[in-house]
């Protein structure tokens, strides 16, 4: 059956009752379609182009109609024309090659006479011009902005849009004739201009500068808008063409970006509006939202940035979940600008914390970590931490990072300090990162007066809860290594009770943790190193000992290799007697290293044995994953950790040392680390070279020769290598090898002052290629006075024949003024590794 119009086929599509008695109704009148196509039957063609449009709505082909629309376009009839070109903007978009045939008849209905054929044209051009069809009619649009019709020039600027989105260089095209509609009365042609202006000013910097000029234009036609009364024509809401007013305080914040003159133009109308706008409604907290980003983009007073700030603090308290959460996104950005000013809504923020929409109280979160600093550190914690204890899941891991970094940096006391991590890790201590909880052991470790107040609350902490994995790791390595200083301090782990600790209480409390189902491997092995150190210190009774000594005897046949092995080893400890002390003796507080932000890794959990991501590390590490030139044995590891070695060993951590030639038993391998083993023992001689400039690190070795040591040639002369000379800080690299050593490179960092004040805080930070490790001492002195000179010295383990790159960063403060500057420098000669370059 075939549908002589439109209605009809809706109707009979309708009446089908399955699917698939519509696609046999539509593939039998596309087939009618067709046909009646090829017999050029002109009266058919406008009701089969507007059936086959139904078709092509409904998701079947019809791209067979496309010559059609364009007969229809050249139709003089506008009814024809009308569904041609909706026909064409359809079925045709800017990719298709018919596309070229549409171009002569756009440019004849440009100059059509009557002017909704013009719009038809120009409306059909801004949906589908091509590049190509851009350059060919960019003189017709250009002509049509000058039309003295304000219904032609609202379609002409949307095409000129498009123009200059195809084809960016015609831009200059319509400078002149686009100022020229900055000044039109017609709402409609303002609204589509000052579009047209914005795209401009962000295509070329020059037509910014230029249109620079039209801000006073901007502000009159603003002031205007805000001081008009009713005018049922634009009012919404009781606001006057909002629509408008956004866009020109859109284009308003582009001009006054970074530019005094254009943002004092515009400083009196932005108060103007921030101040009579209705914000009862959305329609005006649209308007005060875009004068908010425009008061903070510009160069504008700092009354007027408060003035926004304290419009976003208002947004807060807005009912509506959309505008809050728009306030916080914008606060998060601006907070750097004007600290102070989003200070005094920190409450309304904290409110947002306990808001039911997830986003908010993400938002909310972010903010709050920007607002701590050292006034407000105590307040804003204790309310985190009151937000931990409810938090979801997914916000722990974040929170228990930021609110360590924040602890360490605004800190007021050591003691608020630990309290605030021992808080975190019995509220979230399955969602502490790996970096947070050794910064937490270095912090004990230098506090030496809090480390009995630690170890007891630590103690209370893990007995009564035994499931948080950070909190018991902390605690085995504490109470391993400071029980002695637990037993002595005299604290109470029971205020009820008053009573104290004793040696049994702490070996039962961690036989209970390891035989407990929340224990894995990794707590497993501290809790063994933990009751390892607990039996050599001499406050733990004989009994305990016998105790421990069983413990370890368990552990000796488990089928975990790594639990096995230091089983095997704490346990042959055990025969050692006295030696056994000295072994186990408590380590010395690790260095201090400050925590950077930008390392910290989201898929790293405590305990992971990965790699670190980050190359940029403050300090280095120590030790290496990768080649054999960065591999240590235990007797370097050991002398460095416990300071006590029988065989010579490495002034600097991290000295790479010959393995062993012949296999050797357990027992043999650890007496043999402290001088002493079942085989004769070698003497051993220690030749040291002249003190140098620089320490070396190739100045030890582990094996002796008996052979006298033949004369070393006299060392070549050092050269030091310019790093960085800028802000009247110069930092010169002087590198030293030794050939004995390849892949071994020395950096000797020297830091002076050339002009000005004294340079306080300085802080050097080094990153090498993954290839490549890195370790850095403390520098001699953060703070370098004119005329002084100070040190830092590193050490890179590089494979052979490759050419050491350094990243570097360097904070530092002169004369009031931070500077922070990145640079990389790869100006060391090829070679320096050994090896052929």
């Amino acid at each position: 059956m075939v549908y002589h119009n439109l209605k009809a086929l809706i109707k009979g599509i309708r009446s089908c009752k399955t699917v698939a008695d519509e696609r046999a109704l539509i593939q039998q009148e596309s087939a009618a379609i067709r046909a009646s196509f090829r017999e050029e039957d002109s009266f058919a063609r406008h009701n089969n182009v507007a059936k086959l449009l139904y078709i092509h709505m409904l998701g079947s082909p019809a791209h067979f109609g496309q010559i059609e629309c364009l007969k229809l376009v050249a139709s003089p009839r506008f009814a024809d024309k009308r569904l041609g070109y909706l026909g064409i903007m359809l079925l045709l978009d800017e990719n298709q090659e018919v596309l070229t045939l549409v171009t002569n008849s756009l440019k004849n209905d440009m100059n059509h006479s009557n002017m909704y054929a013009v719009g038809l044209s120009l409306c059909t051009f801004a949906n589908i011009a091509s590049e190509e069809m851009s350059r060919d009619l960019a003189n017709e649009i250009e002509k049509l902005l000058g039309s003295s019709n304000t219904y032609i020039r609202k379609k002409a600027s949307l095409c000129a849009l498009r123009v200059i989105k195809k084809v960016p260089e015609l831009t200059d095209h319509f400078t002149n004739k686009a100022k020229n509609l900055l000044t039109d009365r017609n709402h409609g042609v303002l609204l589509s201009a000052i579009t047209l202006v914005t795209e401009m000013c962000h295509i070329e910097s020059s037509v910014l500068d230029e249109f620079r000029n039209a801000a006073p234009l901007l502000v009159r036609n603003l002031k205007s808008l805000v001081t008009t009364g009713y005018s049922p024509e634009h009012d919404v809401s009781g606001i006057t063409d909002p629509f408008l007013q956004v866009k020109i305080l859109r284009l308003l914040r582009l001009l006054g970006k970074g530019d005094d003159q254009a943002s004092e133009t515009m400083n009196d109308i932005l108060a103007q509006v921030a101040t009579n706008t209705d914000s009862t409604k959305n329609v005006g907290n649209s308007i005060l939202y875009e004068t908010v980003l425009t008061v903070l983009e510009i160069e504008a007073d700092s009354g007027l940035r408060v003035m926004a700030i304290n419009i976003l603090g208002k947004f807060l308290t807005n009912r509506d979940n959309n505008i809050r959460y728009v306030a916080l996104n914008t606060l998060n950005k601006v907070v750097s600008m004007d600290t102070n000013a989003v200070q005094r809504h920190t409450n309304t923020i904290l409110d947002c914390l306990r808001d039911g929409d997830i986003s908010i109280r993400r938002r909310a979160l972010e903010l709050s970590y920007a607002l701590i600093n050292e006034n407000n550190v105590r307040m804003l914690i204790r309310e985190l931490l009151a937000f931990l204890e409810v938090a979801d899941d997914e916000f722990k891991l974040g929170m228990t990072t930021q609110i360590c970094l924040a602890a360490e940096r605004f800190a007021p006391s050591k003691r608020w300090h630990i309290d605030t991590v021992l808080r975190v890790l019995k509220l979230a201590g399955n969602f502490v990162r790996e970096e947070i909880l050794s910064a937490f052991v270095r912090l004990v470790a230098h506090t030496p007066e809090l480390q009995g107040y630690t170890a007891a609350k630590l103690y209370t902490a893990l007995k009564s809860d035994i499931s948080q994995e950070s909190l018991t790791l902390s605690a085995t390595w504490i109470l391993g290594e400071y029980c002695e200083v637990l037993f002595q301090s005299g604290i109470p782990v029971d205020e009820e009770a008053g009573t104290q600790a004793t040696d049994k209480d702490l070996v039962d409390l961690l036989s209970l943790v390891l035989d407990s189902p929340y224990a894995n491997f990794l707590t497993r092995q501290f809790i063994l190193a933990a009751i390892a150190k607990i039996a050599s210190r001499p406050t733990t009774s004989a009994a305990q000992q016998e105790r421990i000594s069983d413990i370890l005897t368990q552990y000796t046949t488990t089928p975990e290799l790594e639990l096995q092995q230091r089983a095997v080893e704490f346990a042959s400890l055990f025969a050692l007697g006295d030696l056994r002390e000295g072994v186990l003796e408590r380590m010395p507080p690790p260095e201090l290293k400050a925590t950077v932000m930008g390392i910290v890794s989201e898929n790293k959990p405590v305990g992971s044995t990965q790699a670190k991501e980050a190359d940029l590390l403050m300090g280095g590490e120590d030790g290496a994953n990768g080649g054999p030139a960065g591999v240590q044995n235990s007797q370097d590891l050991l002398a460095e950790i416990f300071g006590s070695s029988g065989a010579s060993s490495s002034p600097v951590p991290g000295t790479s040392q010959p393995a062993a030639a012949t296999p050797r038993t357990t027992v043999d391998d650890i007496l043999g680390l402290f001088g002493t083993s079942g085989a004769a023992p070698t003497p051993t001689t220690a030749t040291r070279p002249p003190p140098a400039a620089m320490p070396s690190l190739f100045d030890a070795s582990p094996q002796t020769q008996a052979a006298p040591t033949p004369p070393q040639p006299v060392a070549p002369k050092l050269t030091a290598y310019s790093a960085y000379d800028k802000n009247n800080l110069r930092i010169s690299l002087t590198p030293q090898t030794s050939p004995n050593k390849p892949g071994i490179v020395l950096i000797q960092a020297r830091f002076q002052v050339t002009d000005g004040d004294a340079a306080t805080g300085v802080s050097f930070q080094a990153a090498v290629p993954k290839s490549q490790q890195l370790q850095m001492l403390p520098m001699s002195n953060p703070n370098i006075n004119p005329g002084a000179t100070e040190t830092q010295q590193m050490r890179i383990v590089a494979p052979v024949g490759s050419i050491v790159r350094l990243r570097l960063r360097i904070t530092f403060t002169m004369a009031g003024q931070q500077f922070q500057d990145q640079v990389d420098f790869s100006g060391f000669p090829p070679g320096l590794t050994g090896g052929a370059s």
